[in-house]
């Protein structure tokens, strides 16, 4: 990799390959989008696309509803607030939307904070510290994993979904020490769900309090998609710690806990990316709180989604792709030889799909995968037109044999 200097300084090592990938014409990153509608987006220099690439899973990007009510919170609140939620930047909206999300997973408080990424990473920081054990699956998103290593807590982790091992672990414990388990609800890149059912047992077994990430599930999971406890139809005291964003099924930004009022009261004094951080803009607020008064007035979306991410997964296993485990609307395709998935990407890309490689360091070495996400947006002719275009991309790579 090239070594690149600032004056006389050198920056890291890129440890993606990015001049090689754009002299190949594999760089598929950080592309413009122009509009967006219904499944679809249009691309400077690309024109419209099918897009396979979006969070906006029961497609709430885009609803009337939603959009008048940030429109509205701008006419009487403006483009932001009076500084941090602490002192003088809380808005009517922001408890409105705490009650909101308290309500919808069933606690008795929540809080929101400016991003999902700093959800994770300041409350882990505060829930544990020196001295206390924090057990996470191995594949969990990094903003977990930052924040696990920023609290100064021991932090290990068990084998992706295996039960057997996080027992072992839990075992092993010192039964003295606070302990914590933290994971992912739906993983990212895999796709797969979580073990709730086993994970919680082995929690109150040994005394740990369990923490669940659900920037996935929310409005993926369950019957009318309240997420992961639903799927599985567990009680709503199954997981302490409920973290989710804004920024996916629910077209805003942001990200939340829920949970006990002793522990909201808490992070509302202790968490630093909470009390230094401003205030979530009204616009994303009253955004937010709206969505979750749709998918709860929409459930057929929630049946759609669930219909177009069958389908697709179910062609693509007929076709003969490796998808790993997953039964959610992410959708790996693996490819394993980075080029292979990165010519993938540029045979979809240059036939009308939005859809880009994985390479290491994002995925483990030797899992380079496109990964497609469907939504409740897409027609079912855009999706069956997608599989004929990767159908032909992995016989182009010797993917599909």
């Amino acid at each position: 990799m090239e070594t690149i200097t600032i004056k006389s300084f050198q920056l890291p090592k890129m440890m993606w390959p990015v001049e090689w990938g754009k002299a190949k014409g594999f760089y598929f990153y950080l592309e413009p989008i122009e509009s967006l509608h219904n499944g679809r987006v249009i691309v400077r220099g690309r024109g419209e696309m099918i897009m396979l690439g979006s969070y906006s899973y029961l497609g709430l990007l885009g609803h009337s509803k939603i959009d008048e009510a940030a429109k509205e919170a701008i006419d009487r609140f403006s483009t932001g607030t009076h500084g941090v939620r602490l002192l003088s930047g809380t808005l009517n909206l922001h408890n409105k939307l705490e009650k909101r999300i308290a309500r919808f997973k069933d606690t008795e408080s929540a809080i929101v904070f400016s991003s999902g990424y700093i959800t994770n990473l300041s409350t882990i920081s505060v829930l544990v510290k020196q001295g206390d054990l924090i057990i996470c699956d191995k594949l969990n998103h990094s903003s977990i994993v930052d924040g696990c290593r920023l609290s100064g807590a021991r932090f290990i982790t068990f084998r992706h979904n295996d039960m057997e091992h996080l027992e072992q672990l839990l075992l092993q414990a010192d039964p003295d020490v606070n302990k914590m388990v933290v994971a992912d609800a739906v993983f990212s890149m895999d796709g797969d769900i979580l073990n709730l059912p086993e994970v919680s047992r082995l929690c109150r077994q040994h005394g740990a309090i369990l923490m669940v990430d659900e920037a996935h599930s929310l409005g993926m999971l369950g019957r009318t998609g309240h997420g992961i406890e639903e799927h599985f139809d567990l009680p709503s005291d199954t997981i302490d710690v409920k973290m989710g964003t804004l920024s996916k099924t629910i077209p805003s930004v942001g990200g939340y806990i829920a949970g006990s009022a002793k522990l909201i009261e808490l992070l509302k004094h202790q968490a630093r990316a909470f009390i230094f951080s401003a205030a979530l803009p009204p616009a994303q607020t009253a955004a937010a709180l709206t969505a979750f008064d749709v998918i709860e007035d929409e459930p057929e979306r929630i049946k759609l989604l669930q219909r177009n991410t069958s389908h697709f997964i179910n062609h693509l296993r007929g076709l003969g792709f490796d998808t790993l485990n997953t039964e959610t609307a992410i959708v790996p395709i693996i490819c394993g030889d980075e080029e292979k998935a990165w010519i993938m990407a540029k045979h979809c890309q240059e036939k009308g799909l939005f859809i880009q490689g994985i390479p290491y360091p994002v995925v483990p070495r030797g899992t380079a995968r496109l990964r497609c996400i469907i939504t409740a947006s897409h027609t079912l002719d855009d999706l069956n037109y997608s599989l004929e275009v990767i159908e032909q991309a992995g016989k182009l790579t010797g993917v599909l044999n």
